[in-house]
């Protein structure tokens, strides 16, 4: 049997929990990192604050640092942000095993992607690039980069692990063998946020008082960093167009657009609105727990949007942007959710309306099923032949 490891930027709060996964589940999982700036702990460029993330990160599987000899060590610092010299020469060292790199943004990501199979190991990529945004990318440098993985990298990768439907046609696009694709989902820890639901329905009343919102209202969630890609505006312009006295909106997040969206809440006198700041993993469930709907509005970078699945643990319905890369997974539009054409604010109010106002959803598909398809289950179980 083959180890299967993992290499990383740093430890993700989505990804950790997987590894221990697999490994109670008989696949033995490890992970290798370029970096330990979230275990450490410190300033989020995105987030605009520091954050350390509040879960166990390295519990219940094998891990290995390495030394990083970028100039500038970061994974916020771009391609050479991570040069591990040591990783790659350990993939010398150890037994044939199952390689599973998350990308080629970095030094390290692209030249173990480069060598691992001359070494005998079997090369998987697990890559987010959703085609539908892939196409709306133009220019010269779009055009090298197609020459690049068509021609040079893509060669070299013995399996291509997609997350979803549009990451299958991004390689599909590509010339990929049916043979080489394998469907590993974009999940969360669905055990521990479902445990967290069950636990938090009877305090579901004394969240609300704390948060200053009424018993009865109708509350609009958001999640994810104040930031461009993320279109936070546009739901606030939605949410003041739907003018319903009887809906709350609350805002998970920080970022760098929080100005603007207070400047924006002021002038329009919105007093139903509450912007969190940053929340921490221990403590989103809450939110998640008092809503009546989940809203990610995302534009182009969005390439999955793990907040849906944390969401539809909850059983809350979602109303999705088009260019979301989950959105045709996740989402079937009128039954357990809405998708909505990207930036545009009079339909996506039509569509809170609708869900809030109307109750039209038909509701008929649960949203757990949705979220069972693309969980750690299904990702251990279509890895696992790999490793024999």
């Amino acid at each position: 049997m083959k180890d299967i490891i993992f290499i990383n930027s740093h430890p993700i709060q989505y990804f950790a929990p997987l590894y221990k996964f697999m490994n109670e589940h008989g696949v033995k999982t490890k992970a290798w990192y370029c970096s330990d700036e979230s275990i450490r702990g410190g300033m989020d460029k995105q987030f605009g604050v520091e954050v350390k993330w509040d879960i166990p990160l390295l519990d219940g599987y094998e891990y290995s640092f390495f030394k990083n000899y970028s100039p500038k060590p970061s994974h916020f610092g771009g391609f050479l942000g991570l040069i591990n010299l040591g990783l790659i020469r350990q993939l010398f060292k150890i037994p044939k095993s199952v390689i599973v790199i998350h990308g080629w943004h970095y030094f390290t990501h692209f030249f173990v992607l480069m060598l691992g199979r001359l070494m005998g190991h079997t090369i998987c990529l697990r890559c987010e690039m959703p085609q539908n945004q892939e196409v709306l990318k133009k220019g010269w440098k779009m055009k090298i980069k197609a020459m690049g993985l068509k021609y040079i990298l893509f060669p070299r990768i013995n399996y291509f692990l997609f997350i979803g439907t549009q990451n299958r046609l991004f390689y599909k696009s590509y010339g990929i063998d049916d043979r080489q694709l394998i469907f590993c989902p974009y999940s969360v820890d669905d055990r521990r946020f479902r445990k967290e639901f069950q636990k938090l329905k009877p305090a579901v009343g004394g969240i609300r008082k704390r948060l200053g919102v009424p018993d009865n209202a109708k509350i609009i969630l958001y999640s994810g960093k104040y930031m461009e890609k993320k279109r936070p505006m546009d739901l606030l312009k939605a949410f003041n167009q739907l003018n319903n006295g009887d809906c709350w909106l609350i805002m998970v997040g920080e970022g760098g657009l929080r100005k603007e969206m207070e400047q924006f809440i002021a002038e329009k006198q919105l007093t139903r609105v509450i912007l969190t700041g940053f929340v921490n993993q221990s403590q989103v469930s809450e939110y998640y727990a008092i809503s009546n709907v989940f809203v990610m509005c995302s534009s182009i970078g969005e390439t999955w949007g793990l907040s849906v699945n944390e969401a539809m643990n909850f059983g809350l319905p979602v109303i999705i942007s088009d260019v979301t890369g989950c959105a045709e997974d996740m989402v079937k539009n009128g039954d357990n959710g809405y998708v909505f054409e990207t930036g545009n604010i009079d339909q996506l109010a039509l569509k809170l309306s609708e869900v809030l106002v109307k109750n039209n959803l038909l509701r008929s598909t649960r949203p757990e099923t949705i979220v069972d398809k693309h969980s750690y289950s299904t990702i251990t179980e279509n890895i696992r032949p790999l490793t024999q």
